[in-house]
């Protein structure tokens, strides 16, 4: 039977997500709550149950917008989703019951976030995602070594450089420095406020890191914990941070910290090909996995295409990084919420 999630079955989805190995940090039910209070977007929490057991999910986030379309995304504001389950039968039975929601809100389309390629029949994005994952020595002198000799070499000139990493309790700093690199990037910034709900939502899995130079925050980067793993997500610096080679600084922190709490997988997260951070995350020797966003075309007859290489958004783009900082941070959540 295929049910609709209730906060009296969430204890019971949190413990299949974490029981259930090809589950990932973004099918946890908090998800729901972030994107709903952040965003205001409606949340479908797809669970199968069978005898009382919850034995599959689906997290399924409706956006209807009217500059970037209709459509239900699993899951939304993650990198990765779609259907995790113990067996096919209740695979294709959560895979159905999504089908039928998507008509009944009259989408577009709807959007699988997978790791794998689950369904061959249903149009993806070749080329487009790929995502950085390696498992991480419980040694922290292998892990440096591991890096390649000039990418180690810059990390060495951020610790000679005295730069300093500290925990912070708020993600004050990390908005401010997150906003401006997205603002350099010619992409509107979240809001303020899904940042320190992703903060209270996941306490104990969230964790805000801010490089310090003589005592001035000049960057910040906010990972997520789940069983063994650790994923920087939303990560930025201000303009003094390149002199310093402080990005590269942060990341290995959250690296050497890491392992000092035993995790065994260091989740670099999902990049563009062809892209600056591509190139960053290649620099530091982890090999790309492709990522494969399947599409179920419901009122669309071809595949969304928001994303910033898409040439029609290079003018909106270049005019973006010329805004001064302080009116991008008001306009660009307004734009961002339906950047799911």
């Amino acid at each position: 039977m295929i049910k609709t999630l209730t906060d009296s079955e969430i204890a019971l989805w949190d413990e299949y997500i974490e029981n259930t190995p090809d589950a990932t940090f973004f099918h946890q039910s908090g998800w729901k709550q972030v994107v709903e209070r952040a965003f205001g977007h409606k949340a479908y929490y797809l669970y199968a149950e069978e005898q009382g057991k919850i034995t599959g999910i689906l997290p399924l986030v409706h956006i209807k917008s009217p500059l970037f379309g209709n459509a239900l995304i699993s899951n939304a504001f993650c990198v990765y989703g779609g259907v995790v389950a113990d067996d096919e039968k209740t695979c294709l039975a959560l895979d159905k019951q999504a089908c039928i929601l998507a008509r009944e809100l009259a989408v577009d389309h709807i959007e699988f976030r997978n790791r794998q390629h689950t369904t061959p029949e249903r149009p993806y994005k070749k080329g487009l995602y790929v995502t950085f994952r390696k498992a991480l020595s419980s040694d922290l002198d292998k892990n440096l070594m591991a890096i390649p000799r000039k990418q180690r070499a810059v990390v060495r000139k951020g610790i000679k450089a005295g730069l300093v990493s500290v925990i912070d309790n708020d993600t004050e700093r990390l908005f401010q420095a997150y906003s401006e690199s997205v603002r350099n990037l010619g992409t509107p910034v979240f809001p303020k406020k899904y940042f320190a709900i992703l903060n209270e939502v996941f306490k104990g899995q969230c964790e805000v890191l801010s490089i310090e130079h003589h005592g001035k925050h000049i960057a910040s980067v906010m990972s997520f914990y789940f069983r063994d793993e650790v994923l920087p997500y939303y990560g930025g610096g201000t303009e003094q941070a390149r002199a310093v080679y402080a990005n590269d600084f942060m990341y290995w922190e959250v690296m050497r910290r890491a392992v000092e709490k035993g995790v065994k997988v260091f989740d670099y997260g999902r990049s563009k090909i062809g892209t600056g951070s591509y190139r960053f995350k290649k620099h530091w020797g982890f090999e790309e996995t492709p990522l494969f966003y399947e599409f179920e075309l419901v009122k669309a007859e071809t595949m969304p295409d928001i994303n910033p290489l898409n040439p029609k958004y290079r003018f909106f783009i270049a005019a973006w990084k010329k805004l001064p900082l302080p009116v991008s941070q008001v306009i660009g959540p307004w734009l961002a919420r339906d950047l799911g």
